[in-house]
């Protein structure tokens, strides 16, 4: 009987040997699979955790700035012309319009030297500067001047100049980069939204609104009375019920 009872105790201690052992075996296991995967991790760059990174964004690889450019337009003129014509006139008219949008500097009429229809240009400087002077701008402000056109008996326009601060961002049709990397990093290509970015500098008619806010403009009073005496009037009937109710068979 004792030895039965040394035997079982013998068995006993053994079985609880091996859970201890299994445990340990199987905690170590576990401690290494961890280290493992910790170290799998550290593997990856920061940057490929940024799935949103801030260059695949289009608007800063093209931003819109503020730069000064020259707007210039052509006035056509032919040997012998004595007078504008009236569509002439009005390119003219829209030139001072864009000079008038924020600008202080000078405008420059260019008269060509050296060309065919030199006598005619020079003829039609005055009726130039009258549009020009009608249109708001100061004679101060208007300088004219010559240069040499290119010879061989070939026609030269008058050329009317300004140079002011205009919007606008980097020259579009840059590849910098192969497509492939960018495709298979799911990034948009470098030239994408360079167009986009080029027309809305273009419609833009006072750039300084891209950086900085326009004052406020008085209030319409007789319009804000207007609005106050149809409210009094008309404003029991804004909560009435307007909703159709639809018979039911």
């Amino acid at each position: 009987m004792a030895a039965t009872n040394i035997n079982t105790m013998t068995c006993v201690g053994r079985s609880s040997l091996t859970a201890r052992a299994w445990k340990a075996s199987a905690f170590a296991a576990l401690a290494v699979s961890t280290l493992a995967l910790a170290s799998c991790g550290n593997l990856r760059s920061e940057e490929s955790l940024h799935t949103a990174s801030v260059e695949n964004d289009y608007r800063v690889r093209h931003p819109l700035s503020l730069a000064e450019a020259e707007h210039s337009v052509n006035i056509p003129v032919a040997t012998g012309t004595q007078r504008l014509t009236h569509d002439i006139e009005d390119n003219i008219r829209g030139f001072a319009q864009d000079y008038k949008r924020g600008n202080s500097g000078g405008v420059m009429i260019a008269v060509p030297s050296g060309a065919v229809n030199s006598g005619a240009a020079r003829a039609v400087v005055g009726q130039i500067r009258s549009v020009l002077i009608a249109q708001g701008i100061d004679t101060r402000k208007i300088v004219v001047s010559s240069y040499q056109a290119q010879s061989g008996g070939i026609s030269a326009p008058v050329r009317l100049t300004f140079v002011s601060l205009t919007a606008m961002t980097n020259e579009c049709g840059q590849w910098p980069e192969d497509l492939m990397e960018r495709s298979s990093s799911n990034k948009n290509w470098y030239n994408f939204g360079c167009a986009n970015q080029n027309n809305l500098a273009a419609q833009i008619a006072n750039p300084n609104d891209l950086f900085e806010p326009r004052g406020q403009t008085p209030i319409d009073a007789q319009r804000r009375a207007n609005a106050i005496d149809s409210y009094r009037s008309d404003g029991a009937s804004l909560g009435a019920d307007t909703s159709i109710s639809i018979p039911t068979q």
